[in-house]
């Protein structure tokens, strides 16, 4: 059962996770792998307005994608851009990554090899991705603008797509948590978190939305304070 509360909190971390960037042209789009092909179709649409000249696409497989993407995240969503028209020359793809710190590390590396200038990257993720990814871009790649972009779709439509509320919500906790301890990590750049946010996320995870949570080696949640 998921109280009126829980859903006042998700809507509220949903919309922090978004980064509201007007897509705009850039040098080359990443799709980042996932589940969701619909990243894929995304990565078409900001192509077929005109607004990049390429497509990279990055992911290997995960438990969650395996059954789904066999030959790979990165495969899976390539076949989709060609199935929507993309001509072959126009995407790149990048089989390797498994963590959101790889998907741009390993991109821009095919990039540089590739002989591909690039001054600005649409970075197109799942909806509550759109923030971590840009976090991530802008401590590995920081000579580069970054314009985060995703599916425009409200939370219920996206709780519709995946078809588990409980599946959702955790994920959201769980990014929500890594933007939180990350950045003392090295692995991306601090933002600032507004309390109602913060606040929203503790009541998550007291309401048990905790499976996509990061722990320690005692089996403690790890938080900026704690690892």
């Amino acid at each position: 059962m998921i109280s009126a509360q829980d859903w006042e909190d998700t809507r509220c971390i949903w919309a922090y996770h978004q980064m509201g960037h007007a897509p705009r042209s850039c040098s080359v789009a990443i799709g980042l792998g996932s589940h969701d092909l619909g990243v894929a179709d995304t990565a078409v649409d900001l192509y077929a307005q005109g607004l990049v000249p390429l497509l990279v696409f990055t992911g290997a497989t995960s438990p969650t994608t395996r059954g789904r993407m066999p030959r790979g995240e990165a495969v899976h969503y390539r076949e989709r851009a060609l199935e929507l028209g993309v001509p072959k020359s126009a995407v790149l793809i990048e089989p390797r990554a498994r963590n959101t710190g790889e998907n741009i590390r390993f991109s821009r590396e095919l990039l540089e090899r590739a002989h591909v200038d690039v001054s600005s990257v649409l970075l197109v993720s799942k909806p509550y991705e759109e923030r971590r990814v840009y976090a991530t871009a802008r401590k590995l790649w920081p000579e580069v603008e970054v314009v985060s972009a995703s599916s425009s779709m409200t939370l219920e439509e996206y709780v519709d797509s995946v078809g588990d509320v409980r599946l959702v919500i955790d994920m959201l906790v769980g990014a929500l948590q890594r933007l939180l301890i990350y950045p003392e990590q090295g692995f991306m750049i601090s933002q600032e978190v507004p309390g109602n946010v913060i606040a929203a996320y503790e009541r998550l995870c007291q309401s048990g939305f905790t499976s996509r949570l990061l722990l320690d080696d005692h089996g403690h949640v790890l938080s900026q304070t704690r690892r």
